[in-house]
C-alpha cells in the first residue's frame, strides 16, 4: 500500500473563523496506480494534493505513506520525504526562466544526498521525454508543451515513488495536452504511480480510477469505464 487515509480532516482558522476544507476522507492508493482526483473549484482537491505531497499537514485523521505515519513527522522529516519520494508537475510549470533546461531538471538533485551522476541522470530523463535537443536552451525560449515536459523530467529525476500532476494540461493547447497525457500514461505503464489533479472530466478519464471530491467530501471512487488512451508520436521512447 502506497497511500492510506483514514478520516482525514483539514480546517483553517483565522481569528474566530474556522473553515472546514476536507471532511473525513478515507481511501487507499496502491503503488503503480494512475488515479485522478477530480472536483470543481473549491472542492478541496488542491488542499488534498498538498497534504498527500507533504506540502501541508492534516488537522486530524491518519495519513500513511509506504506504511509510515506521516502525521507524526517533523517539518524536516516531511521535507526529506517530499524531496525523495514525490515529484510535482504544476499547471504553471514553475521553471526558472533564466536557467537552462538541463539545469532546471538537475535542481532537485542539489537538495538531496544523491548528487552522484546528476548531469547524466538529468540528461537521461530529458531524453525520455524527447528533449535531448533542448538541453542548453533557456526555459523562456521553449514552447509551453516543452516546458511541461521539462517539468515532468524534473519530477522524475529523483526517481520518486509517486508523481503528482496538478492540472498539467491547463496552460496548453490540445496537441501539447495530448503529448503530456501520453507521457503520463506511458510512465504509469512502466510502473510509476501517477496522481492527477483536475477539474476536467476529459482529462480525468485518462487515468484508470477517479476519486471525486465535492465540498471536501469524497462523493465517488470508481475505475474509469471507458478510459481515454492518448495517442501521440512523441510518447516516451
Amino acid at each position: 500500500m502506497l497511500i492510506r487515509l483514514d478520516n482525514l480532516e483539514k480546517e483553517y482558522v483565522s481569528g474566530e473563523v474556522v473553515t472546514h476544507v476536507l471532511h473525513g476522507l478515507s481511501f487507499s492508493i496502491e503503488a503503480g496506480e494512475f488515479v485522478s482526483i477530480m472536483g470543481p473549484s473549491g472542492s478541496g482537491k488542491s488542499t488534498l494534493m498538498h497534504i498527500l505531497g507533504f506540502l501541508d499537514r492534516a488537522t486530524s485523521g491518519e495519513y500513511l505513506f509506504e506504511g509510515r505515519n506521516v502525521t507524526t513527522l517533523s517539518d524536516d522529516e516531511l521535507a526529506t520525504m517530499r524531496n525523495l519520494k514525490v515529484g510535482f508537475v504544476f499547471q504553471a510549470f514553475n521553471l526558472l526562466p533564466r536557467t537552462t533546461v538541463l539545469e532546471n531538471v538537475k535542481l532537485p538533485l542539489l537538495y538531496s544526498d544523491n548528487k552522484e551522476d546528476a548531469d547524466s541522470r538529468a540528461r537521461e530523463v530529458l531524453k525520455s521525454v524527447g528533449l535531448s535537443h533542448r538541453l542548453d536552451y533557456f526555459t523562456n525560449q521553449i514552447s509551453g508543451g516543452e516546458k511541461q515536459r521539462v517539468a515532468i523530467a524534473r519530477a522524475l529525476v529523483n526517481n520518486p515513488s509517486v508523481v503528482f500532476a496538478d492540472e498539467p494540461t491547463g496552460n496548453l493547447d490540445s496537441k501539447s495536452g495530448v503529448q503530456i497525457m501520453a507521457i503520463l500514461q506511458r510512465l504509469n505503464e512502466r510502473g510509476k504511480t501517477i496522481i492527477l489533479v483536475t477539474h476536467e472530466t476529459y482529462t480525468s478519464e485518462h487515468a484508470k480510477r477517479i476519486i471525486r471530491l465535492h465540498d471536501g467530501h469524497v462523493v465517488g471512487d470508481a475505475p474509469v469505464a471507458n478510459r481515454r488512451l492518448a495517442q501521440d508520436g512523441e510518447m516516451l521512447k
